[in-house]
C-alpha cells in the first residue's frame, strides 16, 4: 500500500494572519526621476537653470549613469527638462504641449471623453464670456467680425473653416491677457478635434455654424452677457448634434 503524500503547504491556524506580499519597489530610473524633481523644487530652479553633470548626479545618488540618463529622458518627454547637446541638461520652460499630445492620443475615439471635452469647453467659455465683454476692444471685435465673414464665405462654398474656428475662440478671450486660459482653450480645442475627428465630419448646416459664431460676436459687441452665453450654448449644442449625426451614420 503506497504511503500517503505529505503536503508541502504548512497548516495555518485559522486565527493566524497571513503574511502580506512585498510591494514591488519602483524601477531605479523612476526613483531617480523623483529625486531630480525634488532637487529642482528644493533649489527653486527656473526655466533655463542648469542641472549638475550626469557624473555628479550619479555619484550623489549612488546609481549608474544609465539610470540618470533614463530619468532625464523621461523628464524631457513630459517637458520638465531639455538637453542641449554639448552643453548640458537644463530646466525647460513650462509648456502644455506634452499634456496636449498625450491627451489627444489617450482620448482616441471614446465618445464619452469627446462629450466631456465638449462640455468642458462650453462651461469654460460661457463662464468667462462676461469678463470678455467687460474688457474687449473695438479692434478685437473688428477682427472677430473679419473672421466670421471668412467663415461665411467658406460655409457658402461648403468648405471647412476649422482654422478660423480655432482663431475665433482664441481671439474671443485674448483681451483677458490670461496665458493659462489661452493655453487651455488651445488644448481643449485641439484635443476635442483630434478625438472627435470633427473637422472631417459631415456638417449638413455649415451656415448655421457660421451664424452661431456671428451671433456670439454681435452679442459681445452689444455687451449683452446673457445673449452671448445663450449663443455659446447654441454653438456647443450644434457641435453635439453634428457628432451625434455622424456617429449614427
Amino acid at each position: 500500500m503506497p504511503e500517503p503524500k505529505l503536503s508541502s503547504e504548512p497548516k495555518l491556524n485559522p486565527d493566524q494572519k497571513s503574511i502580506e506580499p512585498l510591494a514591488r519597489p519602483p524601477l531605479l530610473h523612476v526613483s531617480v526621476q523623483e529625486s531630480l524633481r525634488k532637487y529642482i523644487q528644493s533649489n527653486q530652479l527656473k526655466a533655463g537653470d542648469p542641472l549638475p553633470p550626469e557624473t555628479f548626479l550619479a555619484q550623489r545618488l549612488g546609481v549608474g549613469r544609465n539610470s540618470v540618463r533614463e530619468a532625464i529622458k523621461a523628464l524631457e518627454s513630459i517637458g520638465i527638462l531639455e538637453t542641449r547637446r554639448g552643453i548640458g541638461v537644463f530646466v525647460k520652460e513650462f509648456s502644455f504641449k506634452p499634456l496636449l499630445d498625450n491627451l489627444a492620443y489617450g482620448l482616441q475615439d471614446s465618445l464619452r471623453d469627446v462629450e466631456e471635452l465638449r462640455e468642458i469647453r462650453r462651461v469654460l467659455e460661457t463662464g468667462l464670456i462676461a469678463k470678455t465683454i467687460e474688457m474687449i476692444s473695438a479692434e478685437d471685435i473688428a477682427a472677430l467680425r473679419q473672421l466670421t465673414e471668412s467663415m461665411r464665405r467658406r460655409a457658402e462654398r461648403q468648405e471647412s473653416f476649422a482654422e478660423e474656428d480655432q482663431q475665433f475662440h482664441q481671439l474671443l478671450f485674448r483681451c483677458q491677457n490670461n496665458h493659462m486660459l489661452s493655453a487651455l482653450i488651445d488644448i481643449f480645442w485641439v484635443a476635442f478635434n483630434k478625438a472627435s475627428n470633427f473637422t472631417s465630419l459631415d456638417n449638413p448646416t455649415p451656415l448655421a455654424t457660421w451664424r452661431d459664431h456671428h451671433e456670439i460676436v454681435e452679442a459681445v459687441a452689444a455687451k449683452d452677457v446673457e445673449r452671448a452665453r445663450e449663443r455659446l450654448d447654441d454653438h456647443y449644442r450644434g457641435i453635439q448634434q453634428v457628432i451625434a449625426k455622424n456617429r449614427i451614420t
